[in-house]
């Protein structure tokens, strides 16, 4: 990957198509809610067609699968097919893994293999699909693995779109993603970088306070337009944060054409734009020498 080409780096974006297996229609409800919340028509593509979309704009993308096995009843895209589909469209894409951390010595096991083997370079958390909290010891056996290898983890925080709209919203409690509760984590774990993905509505004062006081917390943009981003969120990006504030989309739930178009509009100072659309990612992901 040659950054210095590179307009942005989208840190948050999702695979959710397979190339290696059959849909699962147990996927299909809970995507129609998620089409519905988001108002998109749920056409997802693969990781070769998402390379190319990004590849067009000259941006490069994270790409993860998310671990919903035991939260939703669906089978998950392998973290393999992410790392070996990546790895084949590597000037734009950068894996990431998944793991439950209910998976327990065998979701070690597979973290030490897929850092190993496969060159992921950091691993997703959904604290409320996964149902977990992030500061349960239950998933502190998976955080040594990857803080031993200085990868960044990046957790789920606040609302979310899965199982909205559903009988009880689908069955998930969305108490699992107050960000206070990455405090714990960042403490116990100050050599493993920590990404607060999304606006952490209606947590976003936690997750601003967790993040002015660890220094390897950051926070990501995605899931949100930014024209609906909280005014206390833009003044620490433009301030205390700027340095840890990362571009992130959602996609393909939130197009880049979109979310920049929005960020444009956003009072954002003209010196910090470029450290959130690129250079933080950099920085944090390792990939200038």
């Amino acid at each position: 990957m040659n950054v210095d080409e590179l307009v942005a780096i989208d840190i948050h974006t999702h695979a959710e198509v397979s190339t290696r297996m059959l849909p699962d229609e147990a996927a299909k409800e809970v995507d129609e809610a998620r089409g519905r919340y988001f108002r998109y028509v749920p056409q997802h593509p693969t990781i070769a067609q998402m390379a190319a979309y990004y590849r067009e704009r000259k941006m490069g993308f994270v790409v993860f699968p998310v671990d919903h096995e035991k939260g939703l009843g669906i089978r998950r895209i392998s973290n393999e097919e992410v790392a070996e589909s990546a790895a084949e469209h590597a000037d734009v894409a950068i894996p990431f893994a998944s793991i439950d951390p209910h998976r327990g010595r065998i979701g070690v096991r597979e973290a030490r293999r897929l850092i190993e083997h496969y060159g992921v370079k950091g691993f997703k958390f959904h604290p409320i699909i996964q149902e977990f909290y992030p500061n349960d010891r239950l998933a502190y056996p998976l955080y040594e693995v990857i803080a031993e290898a200085r990868l960044p983890a990046l957790f789920h925080t606040g609302q979310t779109g899965i199982g909205a709209g559903m009988p009880g919203g689908g069955g998930l409690r969305l108490k699992y993603a107050n960000p206070i509760h990455l405090d714990d984590v960042a403490a116990d774990f100050p050599e493993m970088p920590i990404i607060m993905a999304h606006p952490s509505i209606p947590w976003q004062d936690e997750a601003l306070s967790v993040a002015t006081h660890k220094p390897q917390v950051y926070i990501d943009l995605s899931g949100w337009s930014p024209k609906y981003f909280p005014p206390q969120l833009v003044q620490y990006a433009n301030t205390l944060l700027k340095t840890r504030v990362l571009f992130g989309t959602d996609y393909p739930l939130l197009t880049p054409d979109r979310w920049i178009a929005d960020f444009a509009r956003l009072d954002i100072r003209p010196e910090v734009r470029p450290l959130i659309m690129k250079e933080n990612a950099v920085r944090l992901l390792g990939l200038k020498p």
